[in-house]
């Protein structure tokens, strides 16, 4: 479906090395943010105390946060959960390696924090205490790596059967481009890398497959219709001609994440932020980077349309 066609042809590989050198200056930005800052894991990751915690009046987390912060807790995370009355309360873990230490140490947290809470609303009761300790976070972000892994081998085989290897080795590295920037920017503004935020990284790498599959199939289509092209006119032609279909699934899927962005919550904030960041800079990479490096990598026409084999005819005498 095209609400609208595009008649003239934009020459997107003219500008190509342009467009590569910004997305070398962005990834290289990324990686040395992660490597001096590092992220902010949330307590999934690094262990915690969880409290689900009700009022008989509409809660207030802002005064819930300054009065635990008041008295010495530091990185607390105070949400809104569920109905108004409900809230959300993350503290981080203190305790060292010892799991004996670790539960005792949570479980004074959990009484101090309620005592905290009591004074500031004395109608406040808890609902539910849940205790993350350090090691299954370090298993969380283990299995959380491996998911990545496993989903960027799968997508390189897929795209191998699919298309040729020369596409399949493009998309995988414009894909982790986008992968290494979302990170990039987590780590640049100290934001917290929760379950939510990896599981929206995992959706952003199939999101820029899809795009790059559209992309390289027209490309395929066009290699065959265009016989007398060049690898840069049939580049040219198959992404001027899913831009209209690139603007209409971008832009409705931004639409709702825009709605959870701002109407979701706390909860969910993060989450919609790194599927904006993703979006965009899939568009970027699945458009303006994986062919660009499908063509530094030699695609041709002999990769998709087999040149006739000549007989050679038998002269009877």
């Amino acid at each position: 479906m095209e609400f609208f066609k595009i008649r003239r042809t934009i020459p997107f590989m003219r500008h190509a090395l342009v467009f590569n050198v910004i997305s070398l200056i962005t990834f290289v930005l990324a990686v040395g943010f992660l490597a001096t800052k590092g992220l902010h894991f949330s307590i999934e990751f690094t262990g915690g105390t969880v409290m689900e915690v009700t009022h008989d009046k509409p809660a207030q987390p802002e005064k819930i946060r300054d009065a635990l912060g008041a008295a010495g807790f530091k990185d607390i995370n105070v949400l809104k959960f569920g109905s108004s009355q409900d809230v959300l309360i993350r503290l981080p873990l203190k305790a060292g390696p010892d799991p004996k230490v670790q539960n005792e140490e949570m479980q004074k947290q959990s009484a101090a924090a309620v005592e905290v809470l009591k004074s500031v609303d004395g109608s406040a009761k808890l609902v539910r205490t849940e205790f993350v300790g350090g090691q299954v976070g370090k298993e969380l972000a283990t299995d959380g790596a491996l998911a990545l892994l496993m989903v960027c081998v799968g997508i390189m085989i897929y795209l191998a059967f699919r298309f040729e290897w020369r596409f399949a080795v493009a998309t995988i590295i414009a894909n982790l481009h986008d992968v290494v920037i979302i990170l990039g920017v987590f780590s640049a503004f100290q934001w917290e890398f929760s379950l939510p935020v990896l599981a929206a990284i995992l959706a952003i790498l199939g999101y820029s497959v899809n795009e790059s599959v559209v992309v390289f199939d027209r490309v395929r289509e066009n290699f065959k219709k265009m016989r007398r092209a060049g690898v840069d006119e049939v580049m040219d032609a198959s992404i001027t001609g899913t831009i209209s279909r690139t603007i209409i699934t971008h832009g409705s899927t931004q639409m709702m994440v825009l709605a959870i962005f701002f109407f979701g919550g706390a909860s969910l904030h993060y989450f919609a932020l790194a599927l904006t960041i993703g979006i965009c800079f899939g568009i970027y990479s699945s458009v303006l980077v994986a062919a660009p490096l499908a063509k530094y990598l030699g695609a041709s026409r002999e990769d998709f349309v087999k040149p006739e084999k000549k007989t050679a005819e038998v002269v009877v005498p």
